[in-house]
């Protein structure tokens, strides 16, 4: 043992020559002791000594390797987790005003003191002219650049809250904030910088007094110049902040229709939501969650801005916004008609619109619904505008009862209400069975 360890010992102290001997001792059953040597090349030793790495497994070192596309791999699964998840918007800083973050870093850089043990009048104003510019420097921007690491990266964001992003700021709005606000950083440091190397050079006490003052003054104004951006960031925080967080392991009931056909009002009989309720389209504005709680079950009611007929070219922020929620979320779809002629869309409008979700959103659970029964009449309403195919049978059974299967509801006068409250139940947890069926999948 004791020729071992001299052995690796002599390995550790050898320089690195091309080669290396080994010597050793061969003990035979004789009297006699006989020396061999061995040649060994150095590099190959030592490069296998950096590189090998071990698990203790039951006492025992075993060896453990990974390969380069294993690594290449494990990292490219980290972005990805993230992905899954959500509620990156509340984990946003709070953004000061611009002008509040200038005034803070004001007065924190003029309480700077030069250092101590300067006897020379001069040199300790050129000191504290230039620690007061590097001071101002840095709380300005150290602050930009929290805020930039804080702010997550789109392409790390559940697509879902990417759509909302682009449908709320507007397209590209949310990048361009953040390289203006990467921009003012650089602006303030290369200016702080500049000044404060000009204070530090000054001739006099005098000079430093000035270039001090001209220094700050600089700052402030390359500062001033693009401060907007800080505060564009401020509102894009606000507004983020306040968009409803999805639980994505809670199941979702989405309900979608036309403008104005009831589905603020459902929203209230089937959940804690508290939309806005009035007689003229568009009423919602975004995306309103609500919560509900059945047989001690949490599930979660979303309302969302009513469709038109038309292409998703053609479609505005609002009507995106809802193709975002069945596009991106685990959701169960509530699709609410409303043949009364109170609404303000046809319903050969509401029947294409219907038919264009089902057929692009088939695969999620469905629910129909015909709200404002008690409003119903014997004859189907006719608008001006319609054309009125007589030869389309589907069409004029969907105008007199709506979808098959539609579940007729009145608000107003609480028809259907508690068979609907069933139904939704039922559905969200056959939706809850799903996603916990998905989620068992993915993990294996």
């Amino acid at each position: 043992m004791n020729g071992a360890c001299s052995t690796v010992f002599q390995l550790c102290q050898s320089p690195p020559f091309k080669l290396l001997i080994i010597r050793r001792f061969n003990v035979f059953n004789g009297m006699h002791v006989s020396r061999s040597s061995r040649i060994y090349p150095n590099q190959c030793f030592c490069r296998s000594i950096q590189t090998e790495t071990y698990n203790v497994v039951r006492g025992s070192y075993i060896p453990k390797t990974e390969t380069k596309d294993q690594n290449e791999a494990k990292k490219k699964d980290e972005p990805s987790k993230s992905l899954e998840n959500m509620g990156a918007f509340q984990k946003l800083p709070m953004v000061m005003p611009s002008i509040d973050i200038l005034h803070s870093a004001l007065k924190t850089a003029k309480r700077v003191s030069p250092t101590k043990g300067i006897a020379n009048i001069a040199k300790r104003e050129r000191n504290r002219g230039a620690k007061q510019l590097d001071t101002l420097m840095k709380e300005l921007a150290v602050r930009l650049r929290t805020y930039l690491e804080e702010f997550p990266k789109k392409e790390y964001l559940h697509p879902y809250e990417c759509s909302l992003i682009e449908l709320t700021l507007g397209d590209g709005k949310y990048e361009q904030v953040l390289r203006k606000v990467d921009t003012l950083r650089k602006k303030v440091v290369s200016t702080g910088k500049e000044y404060a190397s000009l204070c530090a050079k000054s001739a006099s006490k005098r000079d430093a007094e000035e270039s001090l003052s001209v220094g700050m003054k600089k700052v402030e104004e390359a500062y001033i110049h693009q401060a907007k951006a800080v505060d564009d960031l401020l509102h894009i925080a606000k507004t983020l902040r306040a968009m409803p967080v999805v639980d994505l392991d809670k199941p979702t009931l989405c309900l979608v229709g036309a403008p104005n056909v009831g589905k603020s009002s459902l929203v209230r009989i089937l959940s804690t939501g508290k939309p806005e309720i009035c007689n003229y389209p568009f009423t919602t504005r975004g995306i309103l969650m609500g919560h509900t709680v059945l047989n001690y079950q949490h599930f979660q009611v979303t309302d969302t801005p009513g469709l038109l007929r038309r292409s998703d070219d053609d479609r505005n922020n609002l009507e995106k916004l809802t193709l975002a929620v069945l596009s991106h979320l685990p959701t169960a779809v509530l699709f609410v008609h409303d043949l009364s002629g109170e609404c303000g869309t046809s319903p050969s409008d509401q029947f294409a619109i219907y038919k264009e979700m089902k057929e692009r959103y088939g695969s999620h659970l469905w629910l129909n619904v015909v709200s404002k029964c008690d409003l119903l009449k014997e004859s189907p309403v006719t608008f001006s505008t319609e054309n009125c195919d007589h030869d389309d049978i589907e069409l004029q059974k969907y105008r007199r009862f709506g979808p098959d299967g539609a579940l007729l509801v009145s608000v107003k006068n609480d028809i259907g209400l508690n068979e609907l409250k069933e139904r939704v139940h039922e559905m969200l947890v056959s939706q809850m069975t799903r996603i916990k069926e998905q989620k068992a999948t993915e993990e294996t």
